[in-house]
């Protein structure tokens, strides 16, 4: 069933467990998200990058067919926007039907980032779609990876969250985007998390989950953190597939070599369901 990401947040802030939100641009890795979900009865985020919908389809032409799909299933689904930093493209995807965006300010003064986001908020309401936002600066691993001077500022936060009214806030406190060299594993400033879950209580989010290792992100969760964005390991799942199926076969049909980046995705998905501690936790 297709929802906003507030109610199945506000459920994993309760029980203290975490969404999963992985990073789809077509229909098939759409597919394989939700499967991967429905198999283990867990609450699932489609998240579409506001970059990947503007170089490859446009989410006039996605959501209406993964809405479909999640009407078509039993778990909650929601279709989040993921780095919206484009304010126009941001509505967009609402009037186009996402129930929850990411509206990320965070590269703007604190103070345009609070006016942006409220901004946002208000607008969103007319939709009844839930609204993320960032504060500090989650790097990326094949360029500049989260340092000191990128970590969120906890009383940043707590002010933003108080004067934003938004329903879950990225935090950058030691991952970052993309993968990371070969055997490294970031390491956590869960005092961040502390801080900020301590003093507001509303769901928390990390992005970059991707290669943080099960021991930095079962911690997170116990601590307070409510969404875990993913990409990357999911994407060299199915491109190791295809590597796999070209090398076997040079002359398979497109068609199966397709499904089998399905099934390699929904393995991965459900590694971090199950690592998340939402499997079975939809309604």
């Amino acid at each position: 069933m297709y929802v906003s990401m507030k109610g199945m947040l506000e459920r994993a802030n309760e029980g203290k467990y975490a969404v999963m939100a992985i990073n789809c641009f077509n229909l098939e890795t759409a597919k394989a998200v939700i499967q991967a979900a429905q198999e283990l009865r867990a609450p699932i985020i489609i998240d579409l990058l506001q970059d990947h919908l503007k170089e490859h389809l446009g989410s006039h032409l996605l959501t209406k067919p993964i809405i479909q799909m999640a009407n078509e299933v039993s778990v909650e689904v929601a279709i989040n926007l993921d780095h919206g930093q484009d304010i126009g493209f941001v509505k967009r995807c609402l009037q186009d039907g996402f129930s929850s965006v990411m509206m990320d300010a965070s590269a703007y003064p604190i103070d345009q980032n609070i006016e942006i986001t409220r901004n946002m908020v208000e607008f969103a309401q007319t939709y009844n779609a839930s609204v993320e936002a960032e504060i500090g600066n989650i790097g990326a691993a094949s360029t500049i990876m989260t340092n000191d001077s990128m970590y969120t500022d906890p009383e940043l936060a707590i002010d933003f969250i108080k004067k934003t009214g938004v329903d879950a806030l990225a935090i950058s406190y030691g991952s970052s985007h993309g993968n990371y060299p070969e055997g490294f594993v970031p390491q956590f400033r869960f005092d961040i998390v502390e801080r900020i879950k301590q003093e507001t209580n509303i769901p928390l989010v990390l992005h970059g989950g991707s290669g943080c290792g099960e021991e930095n992100i079962r911690k997170s969760v116990e601590l307070g953190i409510n969404k875990i964005n993913v990409g990357s390991d999911f994407m060299k799942a199915q491109v190791d597939s295809i590597k796999y199926q070209l090398d076997r076969d040079p002359t398979i049909n497109y068609v199966d070599l397709i499904h089998s980046t399905i099934e390699a995705g929904k393995e991965v998905v459900k590694y971090y369901i199950n690592i998340s501690e939402s499997s079975g936790k939809s309604l």
